[in-house]
């Protein structure tokens, strides 16, 4: 049976009709109303002014009577037949939507029963079930649920190949089984999101992978479009988890307190645009995790997305924004501790009206913005403490941007560590030199054009 049903039946939860004699008599009522007005409109073009009276009826005109008489009798008869006409098509659609429906549950119900096999094959079979299920689900509800259930198959705890226990083969095959169902999963959520204009198109979707372990999995080019996909305290470790190509546009993503803990994620010529995507609290501890892309094109795209890093921590990891372009928007990286690692932005590209915050910690990283391109929109450090580490401005060029510095109320703090414009071009940030000739702060080095006595 063919469960493909319009999708008007998409937020449906039941046939709900009016009794047929409100309905027939709101269709006279209408129908009444309809022929009045058709009759003045005619009335008005005609540019009548009356009727010419006849104090003796021919019979041409009583003829023209009687037809008008049968001709509205069957008007309404073919009203009436409308009306049922109509109750019994949706009747009909109903139960063919409620067939569909009991079809659709007792095919969840064995794939679910699938899932919980201990044999992987057996789940593998159930995991191409529920994604064909959802394909063919018969109302959006539905195919929400299919997502859901795989969604939740990988949030099961899970054991990465690292916490195996040492020369045990039997648990490294029972782990790489189970990582096989998990890709498989993971794989399907990518071809369903990559499909543009499609019914098969999972987009719009939500998909609730908090607190999952990735080690691995690739989710290049899909399109998030709409819905809300939440990867909150997820552990991204050991492989590479791969969204080279990624669209953000329309959704909300959030990696809130995710733990970048080991392996490569790699957003390289990503696209986040119209959209807005957390990395709040998150934890980059170790590993690579790649925002970067060739200055000359596909390069990672940041334009009319809020991109939140607000509180996260960077200790042990490098994270490249290498090339990028920030050409919209608003970016918020206060609160952020610059503790260890390394930061890149080398070769990235600040313009149009984004607004980026830093009002971040440099404690002890290594922070490089050498050859960027401060060219429009806002780049604010005036919050930001300089007390570790190096922030490498080199060669960096800034022109009509405002990379501010320092306000009347609070300004960058210099306590430690350098912080180095050698070879920066354009004019020099607001606050930046010190207008009144005092020395600069240890650690801050400037071109000669900015400041005669740099250090």
């Amino acid at each position: 049976m063919n469960t493909h049903l319009p999708r008007r039946w998409a937020e449906r939860r039941g046939l709900r009709l009016w009794p047929v004699g409100t309905v027939l008599a709101l269709t006279f009522t209408a129908a009444v109303l309809v022929a009045v007005a058709v009759f003045y409109t005619g009335w008005e073009l005609l540019g009548a002014r009356g009727l010419k009276a006849e104090p003796r009826i021919e019979s041409q005109t009583l003829f023209d009577l009687v037809k008008l008489s049968f001709g509205v009798v069957a008007g309404a008869g073919a009203l009436v037949a409308l009306v049922v006409a109509y109750r019994r098509q949706r009747v009909d659609e109903d139960g063919a939507l409620r067939e569909a429906t009991r079809l659709h549950t007792e095919r969840f119900t064995t794939a679910v029963a699938q899932l919980g096999e201990e044999s992987a094959a057996v789940r593998l079979g159930g995991v191409h079930a529920l994604a064909g299920l959802a394909d063919d689900a018969p109302t959006r509800r539905l195919r929400q649920t299919c997502i859901d259930v795989m969604c939740a198959y990988l949030r099961l705890p899970y054991t990465v190949e690292a916490d195996l226990p040492a020369d045990n083969a039997q648990a490294r095959h029972a782990y790489l089984a189970l990582r096989e169902v998990r890709h498989t999963i993971i794989r399907l959520i990518r071809d369903h999101l990559r499909l543009e204009e499609h019914p098969h198109s999972w987009r719009g979707h939500d998909f609730d992978l908090t607190a999952v372990t990735f080690d691995g999995g690739d989710l290049s080019k899909v399109h998030f479009g709409g819905g809300t996909v939440d990867f909150s305290d997820s552990v991204f470790c050991g492989s590479m988890v791969d969204f080279r190509g990624a669209r953000f546009s329309g959704s909300t993503v959030d990696f809130s307190r995710v733990d970048f803990s080991g392996g490569t994620v790699d957003f390289s010529g990503s696209d986040f645009s119209a959209g807005t995507v957390y990395f709040r609290d998150a934890r980059f501890s170790r590993g690579t995790v790649h925002f970067s892309g060739s200055r000359l094109g596909g390069g990672t795209q940041f334009s009319g997305s809020a991109i939140v890093f607000s509180g996260s921590e960077i200790s042990g990891s490098t994270v490249s924004f290498d090339g990028a372009w920030f050409s919209g928007g608003h970016f918020f990286f206060d609160r952020v501790d610059f503790s260890g690692g390394t930061v890149d932005f080398n070769g990235s590209r600040f313009s149009g009206d984004v607004t980026v915050e830093f009002g971040a910690s440099f404690s002890g990283s290594t922070v490089s913005f050498c050859r960027a391109s401060f060219f429009g929109g806002m780049v604010n450090f005036s919050d930001a403490v300089f007390s570790g580490g190096l922030v490498d401005f080199r060669a960096a060029q800034f022109a009509v941007a405002r990379v501010v510095f320092g306000g009347m109320v609070s300004g960058a703090r210099f306590s430690g560590g350098r912080v180095d414009f050698r070879g920066a071009e354009g004019v020099a940030p607001i606050n930046l030199v010190p207008t009144d000739g005092s020395p600069l702060p240890a650690g801050l080095s400037l071109p000669s054009t900015w400041h005669p006595s740099r250090t």
